[in-house]
């Protein structure tokens, strides 16, 4: 029987206790030195509280831990967790430093226990089917591409932590990680990055424009920011261009165009549409009931957890900061 413990219980720690209550997985257990939102989920399982994600990980019943905290603090609990013998999904990014990539690595190969890392784009059903589509070849190769996410400024993270560079690598770490490691999935490592960015007055950047080339003939473009104002939507996009046809999301559509012949919107595998009011820009569990629905299903031994390793999050955080390497840096005054 797989038992939970949840380490962080704001917004995608109610998420994901959302989707392990749909899943029918129980929660035993859960962490958050804030008492009220421990409370909240806790009761929904009638799991127990610990003030420490520490403590939970050396002292509750639980087969895996679900780390929903901030960045800068997954390795040290994920590597905990491994060497106590339990099974781990991170949130992402999975880290930002160099040498704590290479420990979270390090030890889950040294303790053999599965690790899933939270990038949800993969498993959003226009993203699945994109993925799909490419990888099929019936509309000939990928030729261009542009992906989009921006967002208004971040306002619900405990404590600012999202705006503190050292902590979440800001928007080009912790939104722009979204898309780049998709178009990582969907093309691979490209050959060449170029980029450029918008920053805030004390240097951070806060909209940044990559360009990846793939050989000679081919370019994908992606743009992230979140300094938009609290009325602006959430917005995240894409429009790809295969040698047959051109596929477009628009808001909640997703398009084929074909070369020739009348556009079509694909019929699209959905696990789940319930709504949720956790907050965030989060509108549905979509994705996020799938990657969990995933990664339980690997736990059961049901298939293995090859689509978000630690390892491939890691490959794309490495990019993520090529091109912020490329714009200058992540803070230039």
């Amino acid at each position: 029987m797989i038992k939970v413990g949840i380490i962080g219980c704001g917004v995608m720690g109610s998420m994901h206790a959302a989707c392990y209550q749909a899943l029918g997985i129980q929660v035993t257990a859960v962490a958050d030195p804030r008492a009220e939102y421990a409370e909240r989920i806790a009761g929904k399982f009638g799991a127990r509280i610990f003030e420490t994600g520490m403590a939970l990980i050396e002292q509750a019943d639980v087969s895996a831990v679900d780390i929903c905290l901030p960045t800068d603090l997954h390795v040290c609990h994920a590597v905990a967790a491994m060497r106590n013998g339990l099974d781990v999904f991170v949130e992402k990014p999975v880290c930002i430093r160099e040498d704590e990539m290479e420990e979270i690595l390090k030890v889950k190969n040294e303790t053999g226990r599965q690790v899933q890392v939270g990038q949800v784009v993969r498993f959003f059903p226009k993203y699945v089917w994109l993925k799909e589509a490419a990888d099929s070849g019936r509309f000939g190769r990928v030729l261009c591409g542009s992906f989009r996410r921006l967002s208004p400024l971040p306002t619900w993270s405990s404590e600012g932590w999202l705006h503190k560079p050292e902590r979440s690598g800001g928007a080009a770490i912790d939104l722009h990680v979204h898309d780049v490691d998709f178009v990582r999935y969907l093309m691979g490592e490209p050959d060449t990055v170029r980029a450029q960015a918008y920053r805030d007055e004390s240097g951070l950047i806060q909209q940044i424009y990559v360009l990846y080339g793939y050989g000679r003939d081919v370019a994908i473009s992606i743009v992230g920011g979140w300094n938009y104002p609290q009325s602006f939507p959430f917005t995240a996009d894409f429009s790809v261009k295969f040698e047959k046809a051109t596929v477009v999301l628009n808001g909640d559509a997703l398009t084929v165009y074909p070369d020739g012949g009348e556009a079509y919107r694909p019929e699209l595998r959905v696990d789940t549409a319930e709504n949720n009011d956790v907050g965030g820009n989060i509108s549905s569990l979509g994705g996020y009931y799938s990657e969990l629905k995933y990664f339980t299903e690997g736990l059961r031994g049901e298939h293995a957890l090859e689509i978000a390793t630690v390892e491939e999050a890691v490959r794309s955080v490495r990019l993520v900061k090529k091109g912020v390497e490329s714009a200058g840096g992540l803070v230039n005054k």
